[in-house]
């Protein structure tokens, strides 16, 4: 069993915990946090002292190049019951074939995609036991892992807890998004418990488990490479707004003192390998640093779309972003859309026609038509045809949009491509036609528009019969 000294713990400057959570947590995102699960266990004025207190071993874990300025720096010191390099030698284990890292078009097991498509809930298998690792479903992406450049779009849908195992993902950062069930995620750092309306970011390179309290989980991952979760600037927001930086939770020290044989998976380019431990990879008795899990409660995103005309771009609902390496374009954007008032008048208030530089796919979590929908950068999307009929004769008065609703949005800037688990799953659908099946009622008005031309001193419009 973990030890943790929660018990008496001084939570002042803490999170309140949600009643289905037993852990305690750090608050404020990107803060440099100390935690200590025994007092004293902490090294005092230095790193890497010749000898740690309790035979304890000093491990840096860094989550960027040593020489990067300052203000962008991860790194977090880890002290350990056994370091890390303690294990049996890497091997070869059984590979998830639904597992996809490379996304380059010359990759014949994915797909550029031309179509909206859409896809149902994915549910935990009723006849086969699947952890995370196994759970673990590739729906599309860019780039690629091994080039450090790019992004996964990920499912999961498991229905057995990992036991006397860890995985770490040396490939890139994992952003958790439930949709049904609970997530027990204990990392090196300690524990977070996230459900349905949280996320959590786990870091390339740090160890953690999954367990499923609830029997069943299912939802979606977001993978990127070679860069790290950040939040977006607020720009004429202010000091404040979006998601506040207090609201992100981070664990405190927990560690497994009874030794016992472990098997740590990694994930290295999309590929993975084993190592066995003589005891638990949950080791670490205290910890300092920037480079630390979170999750974050996307009920406590604060709206700023309910505008008195049109719409504001969907870019204000962006929870994290992901950079790329182009000034002022992100890898990812990642948003959270809530029901919120539409006050506008003479507006078209449901979402105008449009064609996104980036691609979209949105994840239902509460309301909506469930499931996952999207479509590639610059292909035409928009509502329906009863949609655009409704709002274009509906008495505009206030009211609340998405009442009861609460759906992710991501937009990677390049493409997606498909993998073939992705379109050939039964899940998968290719939404027909005939939703957007528009008339040119433009044509209907010729006399009339005529009459304007006529009166402008325009020459008319001439139909060809």
């Amino acid at each position: 069993m973990p030890y943790s000294a929660q018990a008496g713990f001084d939570t002042s400057g803490y999170s309140k915990e949600r009643k289905s959570d037993p852990y305690v947590y750090q608050v404020g995102f990107g803060n440099a946090f100390a935690s200590q699960a025994i007092p004293g266990a902490l090294p005092e004025g230095q790193n890497s002292p010749q000898n740690c207190k309790y035979d304890l071993y000093a491990e840096q874990l860094n989550g960027t190049p040593f020489t990067v300025p300052r203000a962008f720096n991860q790194r977090t010191w880890l002290y350990r019951i056994l370091p890390s390099v303690a294990h049996g030698g890497m091997v070869d284990t059984k590979q998830n074939p639904l597992l996809v890292s490379d996304f380059s078009p010359l990759n014949p097991a994915v797909h550029v995609n031309p179509h909206q498509v859409s896809w149902k809930s994915f549910k935990p298998s009723e006849t086969e036991k699947h952890d995370f690792i196994y759970g673990l479903r590739t729906l599309g992406g860019n780039g690629s892992a091994i080039s450090r450049d790019g992004m996964a779009f990920h499912v999961y849908a498991i229905n057995q807890s990992m036991e006397k195992t860890a995985f770490m993902n040396v490939d890139g950062d994992f952003l958790f998004v439930p949709e049904e069930g609970r997530l027990d995620i204990q990392t090196e750092m300690g524990s977070m418990m996230i459900g349905p309306g949280e996320i959590a970011v786990v870091q390339a390179g740090i160890k953690f488990k999954v367990a499923v309290p609830d029997g069943t989980a299912q939802g979606s991952i977001y993978e990127v490479y070679g860069t790290h979760y950040t939040l977006p600037e607020l720009g004429p927001l202010g000091a404040n707004g979006m998601a506040n930086v207090r609201d992100f939770e981070h664990p405190v020290a927990s560690f497994d003192t009874e030794p016992s044989e472990w098997k740590v998976v990694y994930k290295i380019g999309g590929k993975l390998f084993e190592t066995i431990r003589e005891y638990s990879p949950f080791d670490v008795v205290a910890w300092h640093g920037n480079y630390v899990p979170y999750k974050y409660d996307l009920y406590k995103f604060i709206i700023v779309q309910s505008s008195n005309i049109d719409h504001i771009d969907p870019s204000v609902f962006s929870v994290l972003v992901a950079k790329s390496k182009f000034p002022n374009i992100n890898l990812m954007e990642f948003c959270a859309v809530h029901p919120f008032w539409v006050t506008t008048k003479n507006t078209f208030r449901p979402q105008y026609f449009h064609r996104n530089s980036a691609s979209e796919f949105l994840a239902f979590i509460k309301g909506g038509s469930g499931g996952y929908l999207g479509y590639a950068g610059l292909v035409p999307h928009g509502t329906t045809v009863d949609v655009w009929e409704a709002a274009t004769t509906e008495d505009q008065v206030p009211v609340i949009t998405n009442q009861g609703a609460l759906f992710t949005l991501t937009e990677p800037y390049q493409m997606i491509l498909l993998t073939d688990y992705g379109v050939s799953c039964s899940e998968y659908a290719v939404p027909s036609v005939s939703a957007w099946n528009y008339r040119p009622n433009f044509l209907k008005r010729i006399p009339e528009i005529n009459a304007d031309l006529k009166a402008a001193r325009l020459p008319p419009i001439r139909q060809q019969a």
